[in-house]
């Protein structure tokens, strides 16, 4: 990485371009903004109850049921989105859907109340809409052979022709072109909760995910961490992965954060990313930062010149009074960070001094930020880009 910067400093159209490549990574490498939530409506279609949703651009939410027995719901989730012009409510179908929220913290959620007692199949698909738009549809149909308050994913066959375009109101409006998707066979579909007396978001489910972390683990539990949230993604018949955020009333600028991927074909490793990072820090600069990384270029152009002169004069400040902040906490913090690579990496005792002596450097205000990688067994990274983090994977060995 230094010695990339060392070549783009004198070469200023090279470091133009650079940072344009920067700008334009997905939304998967730098954790920004990128997906606009425009548009929202439900319409009923035969058996089908249809849920449109307007983005700007592709992309892939995650569907989840969740809910208690009497309170099903069924929610779309596209974290990290932005928001359009979404209503925060809207009328169900009267057959399955008894009403609509939506979330826009955050990211943008959508939730859908069902009623209880009515079980059904759902399947979704995305689809190009007008003006470079994209249609992203979920439709549920009333699944009479199932047990109660029990979704399964039905994936059709064949694609399905377009629906409509949303009007102009927001609505989807109706049409009977859009053939019903096909029953499954299999009704053994959807999130199997964990077997036994393990709680989900439990450290106790963390522990039999992750064994390669169960030292870290308990002593998170034992220093006082509580797991805040967790969530699951799923697909038919298989858990696709788990997240939780872990937090401290002792540490509240620190986070800890965890996925799990696990292996869902042959030959390939469950993989689990511990995070420790200083991103709950409620400054200007944090405040700032994370409004200027949602504007659009179109935003961007009306205020700078090229993109160039937007890195320099609007996100390079900031970025290193970030950078200063969250020094700031590791240092104060700093026996959590000990104890956290101690833990995680307890065949290298040398690894917290190595780390320290990164955080400690001088920032520089003309190259704000680098990430290293501090080791490799297991691997694990420091950002100094921009929220000081240290990211730990572990890989299980292929099954």
């Amino acid at each position: 990485m230094r010695n990339c910067l060392q070549i783009l400093t004198g070469k200023p159209a090279s470091l133009v371009w650079f940072l344009l490549l920067w700008f334009c990574l997905p939304q998967y490498v730098w954790g920004a903004p990128q997906v606009e939530v425009r548009r929202l409506g439900l319409s009923k279609v035969g058996e089908n109850t249809l849920l449109t949703v307007v983005l700007d651009r592709a992309a892939t939410p995650l569907v989840r049921s969740q809910g208690a027995v009497d309170n099903p719901q069924l929610v779309v989730d596209f974290p990290q989105a932005r928001a359009g012009r979404l209503p925060t409510h809207l009328e169900g179908d009267e057959a399955l859907v008894r009403q609509i929220g939506t979330e826009t913290s955050g990211g943008v959620r959508i939730i859908l109340d069902l009623f209880p007692d009515k079980p059904y199949v759902y399947w979704k698909k995305s689809q190009p809409g007008t003006a470079g738009q994209t249609l992203f549809i979920l439709g549920l149909k009333p699944d009479p052979k199932a047990p109660a308050v029990q979704a399964r994913f039905a994936a059709p066959s064949a694609p399905e022709p377009a629906p409509p375009p949303p009007a102009p109101g927001g609505e989807i409006q109706e049409s009977e072109t859009i053939p019903e998707p096909p029953e499954p066979e299999n009704q053994d579909h959807g999130f199997r909760e964990p077997q036994g007396n393990v709680a989900p978001g439990s450290f106790t489910e963390l522990r039999s995910l992750t064994p390669q972390a169960g030292n870290l683990l308990q002593s998170l539990e034992t220093a006082g961490w509580v797991v805040s949230e967790s969530r699951r993604y799923d697909r038919p018949g298989t858990r696709l992965s788990r997240d939780f955020t872990l937090n401290n009333s002792r540490y509240p600028e620190l986070a800890v954060k965890i996925a799990y991927l696990p292996a869902n074909v042959p030959n390939t490793p469950n993989i689990t990313i511990i995070v420790l990072t200083t991103d709950n820090i409620k400054s200007q600069a944090a405040g700032e930062y994370q409004g200027l990384r949602q504007w659009s270029f179109a935003k961007i152009k009306t205020k700078y010149e090229d993109i160039g002169d937007f890195f320099d004069e609007a996100l390079k400040p900031i970025r290193v009074n970030l950078r200063e902040e969250t020094k700031a906490v590791a240092l104060r913090d700093a026996a959590v960070f000990q104890n956290f690579l101690k833990l995680a990496c307890p065949h290298d005792p040398q690894l917290f001094d190595k780390v320290m002596k990164h955080i400690k450097e001088k920032v520089s205000p003309r190259f704000e930020g680098v990430q290293f990688t501090v080791s490799e067994k297991p691997l694990v990274f420091l950002n100094l880009v921009d929220f000081l983090f240290l990211k730990v994977y572990y890989v299980d060995p292929p099954r």
